[in-house]
């Protein structure tokens, strides 16, 4: 008999998300009865102190999994009661798995990332690269970033204790001086190879750029974690200076392909999920 799955995302203004249909049709064509439901802390005027409860609600109600995003990828940590190896070195959560009594943690954003990174910008110079974020995505971009092997990071954040948090992080996994915490940014991108976002700047609902146009330089390749839109101002800034460039739609669907292979324990077609994702776009 195969699997039933009830699943949601917790996040906060998350109505224009992708990522219901993209499982839900996944579902379909794998046979499967597979429910997908949007928990938005916005609309239920919640925040992130009211994790405790959802989970635990949603485990009352049989979900077999959530998956996590943003504001709440680190502050879920201490509600789990296992983590990934990837959960953990990373030091934030997107997929959470209900199994056996336990809330299982995961980490799916950095092969999701890592992957896109792979498919489109295999072969950009990667000596130094500005990170803007250290957030729940931005620990997990800058993971893929250092493992897709990023010789020099630097990473800036508009809470420098978060900034530095990650770098301490990212020294512990990966050696010390592959990442810093970014103190001009100016200096930084004109030095820069690469360019990443993993802020919600540039999201329809926080509209504008991280970085003033200014800055951007058409040697850079500038990357992008934000999908709706899918070309947010800065990727439009950078295409229009010639720069190589990753949209944010590519971490959306390959984290997506990981986290349902997780929830239902089916492996999906990665190709198809992406020829759905690109046709929700057109």
């Amino acid at each position: 008999m195969k699997p039933r799955v009830l699943a949601g995302l917790i996040g906060a203004g998350i109505q224009a998300s992708r990522t219901p249909a993209l499982h839900e049709q996944e579902g379909d064509a794998q046979g499967l009865r597979y429910l997908y439901r949007l928990i938005d802390l916005e609309p239920l005027q919640l925040d992130i102190n009211a994790l405790p409860d959802l989970l635990q609600a949603a485990e009352q109600m049989n979900f077999t999994g959530l998956n996590i995003t943003y504001p709440c990828k680190q502050a879920i940590l201490p509600l789990l009661d296992e983590l990934s190896d990837e959960a953990r070195g990373i030091g934030a959560v997107n997929t959470v798995v209900f199994k056996a009594g336990k809330r299982i943690g995961h980490n799916t954003d950095c092969l999701g990332f890592a992957e896109g990174f792979r498919r489109n910008l295999q072969d950009v110079v990667r000596r130094r690269v500005v990170q803007m974020g250290a957030g729940g995505a931005g620990a997990a971009v800058a993971h893929a970033l250092l493992a897709e092997g990023v010789e020099h990071l630097s990473i800036f954040d508009v809470d420098a204790s978060r900034a530095q948090d990650l770098a301490d992080n990212l020294a512990h996994c990966f050696g010390p001086g592959r990442a810093q915490v970014g103190t001009h940014l100016e200096n930084a991108i004109a030095e820069a190879d690469g360019l990443v976002n993993t802020t919600p700047m540039g999201m329809a609902k926080l509209p504008g750029t991280p970085v003033p146009p200014a800055l951007l330089h058409a040697q850079l390749w500038v990357a992008e974690i934000v999908y709706f839109p899918l070309e947010t101002e800065l990727l439009r800034n950078a295409r229009a200076l010639g720069c190589r460039t990753l949209d944010g739609g590519n971490m959306a669907v390959f984290q997506a392909v990981k986290a349902f292979e997780l929830f239902s324990g089916v492996v999906p077609d990665a190709h198809r999920m992406l020829a759905h994702f690109q046709s929700m776009n057109s």
